[in-house]
């Protein structure tokens, strides 16, 4: 069984909130829960969150989505590039819980322990 972590992050790349989904399934279906209730001014995704009903979500929340188009997109939407490039700490959140060998090599054997892994990593990084 393989599990995907869905993480978000503030502007300074502390985490806010993640879901955990599982392998199979795309990204873009935990994209609503994960951004519910919080108010911000920009959404920075890679492109597997390139869709339509997103985009249109985050319009509604007047967010601006920093979100490279798909290759397979009829008609090209364009982003900001170099705002894009502030989505790297994200994947440096990835980097830093990795450190710690439970979450990077999922001992645990249901979705409740795991996620209490992820919380007690990330809870170790905050007091970091």
């Amino acid at each position: 069984m393989t599990t995907k972590v869905l993480a978000l992050t503030d502007a300074l790349g502390n985490l806010v909130r993640f879901s955990l989904l599982p392998g199979q399934r795309s990204e873009i279906v935990g994209a609503p829960a994960l951004i519910e209730g919080l108010t911000f001014d920009a959404f920075l995704g890679d492109k597997a969150f390139d869709a339509d009903h997103l985009r249109q979500d985050l319009a509604a929340r007047s967010a601006k989505a920093i979100i490279p188009a798909k290759r397979n997109r009829k008609t090209h939407i364009p982003h900001d590039e170099e705002m894009y490039k502030w989505r790297h700490l994200v994947e440096n959140y990835f980097s830093k819980i990795k450190e710690f060998r439970g979450v990077n090599t999922r001992y645990d054997k249901t979705d409740t322990s795991y996620r209490a892994t992820w919380n007690i990593a990330a809870t170790l990084i905050a007091l970091r």
